[in-house]
């Protein structure tokens, strides 16, 4: 089992972390990636080494989402078959919850989370925040889950190629992980653990506003192509109602124009990646079957409001609040859909666990892989 830990200038809390995983657990491997730190804390993580840890260096700052990376493509390198645990840096997770977490995914858990339990003594700040994105997540996957933003994770060896595959370098990295799971059909179990700030988080390097951005990045590209399709919807539907005076004709006219420039945005800008590279007449014809479920419903609501005398801009707003989840959600989970099957998991026959490697000591050694150098 490997123990990695991304650490970007980090404090005597991470030489505790190690110390008391040393102490508990000898058989562990620690795996830490100093995400381009600097000379100054090379004494702190030279004292990481000497307490049996392998450190692998970034020479500049690349991201939570990057070392997460950088530490699964060395586990698949150097110490193939071995299934990893993902803890932080700054303390807020416990010796006891990272071996529950390692022991669950060891007994048959591929993709496990360590799930804090968000009460008063939580600053407002990631209270209000994981509620935010618990909120989205359900709305965008179906999937109710407890904590999305909860750095303690357990991965089986059989999904390292996968993360490897996942975009994002940043703090966006692992909510994309739980997405694409979800849209595979992945089970993500959760475990409950101890919830932990320390001076009220304020060794997080997380940044309010630029990183909630990079996070909430998948879903507000969707709402900001809805919102353009909706506004050349509206506009072609105006224009097409002043000409023709005929409802069904300038709604079908209208979503026919703003449809086709929504599929093109949704495919190549919102739901692009991994899961997408399917056949694009496929993607089309789904997309096409969908248009016209919507369609149908669109006419039926906007005359039923129509008949209540209500102005046709004003029962087009309410129309399309209503109209935009389950666009959203259809999108997601039918016409953009993975074109595979999940990754394969540890009960498939056809993956067998590879011998573990014994623990790499020494000096430090070049990399020539992204890794700009490696203390090991």
């Amino acid at each position: 089992m490997i123990v990695l830990i991304p650490a970007y200038e980090p404090d005597g809390r991470l030489l505790a972390l190690v110390d008391d995983l040393r102490t508990a657990e000898p058989d562990v491997h620690l795996l830490v990636v100093d995400d381009g730190s600097g000379p100054a804390y090379r004494p702190l993580f030279d004292t990481v080494l000497a307490a049996g840890g392998e450190v692998l260096v970034h020479h500049r700052n690349q991201g939570k989402g990057a070392a997460l990376k950088t530490g699964f493509r060395h586990a698949l390198r150097h110490r193939p078959g071995e299934d990893i645990v993902c803890a932080d840096s700054d303390g807020q997770h416990s010796v006891v919850d990272i071996l529950r977490v390692a022991d669950r995914v060891r007994r048959g858990d591929s993709l496990l989370l360590g799930a804090r339990q968000f009460a008063r003594a939580v600053p407002a700040r990631s209270r209000i925040g994981n509620s935010a994105t618990r909120t989205l997540f359900r709305l965008a996957t179906g999937r109710n889950l407890q904590d999305t933003q909860t750095g303690l994770r357990g991965y089986s060896a059989v999904l390292l190629p996968w993360l490897l595959s996942v975009p994002g370098d940043r703090f966006e990295y692992e909510l994309d992980v739980l997405l694409q799971a979800a849209r595979r059909g992945m089970a993500i179990a959760e475990v409950e653990i101890a919830t932990i700030y320390l001076e009220h988080n304020a060794s997080s390097h997380f940044r309010p506003l630029v990183d909630s951005l990079r996070v909430y990045a998948p879903l507000l590209r969707f709402l900001l192509s809805s919102f353009a399709a909706f506004l050349v919807d509206t506009a072609a539907l105006l224009a097409l109602q002043a000409v023709t005076g005929d409802l069904l004709v300038s709604v079908v006219g209208a979503r026919a124009l703003s449809s086709s420039v929504n599929f093109a945005v949704n495919r190549r800008l919102v739901f692009g990646g991994s899961c997408s590279r399917g056949s694009s007449g496929a993607a089309g014809l789904r997309y096409a079957l969908l248009v016209g479920a919507l369609l149908g419903a669109n006419y039926t609501v906007l005359l039923a409001l129509s008949g209540t005398g209500l102005p046709l801009l004003a029962a087009k707003l309410i129309t399309e609040a209503l109209l935009v989840g389950v666009s959203y959600l259809a999108q997601r989970h039918l016409v953009f859909r993975c074109a595979g099957q999940a990754p394969a998991t540890r009960d498939d026959p056809a993956v067998a666990p590879r011998p573990r490697r014994p623990s790499v000591t020494g000096v430090r050694t070049a990399d020539s892989d992204r890794l700009t150098g490696t203390y090991r």
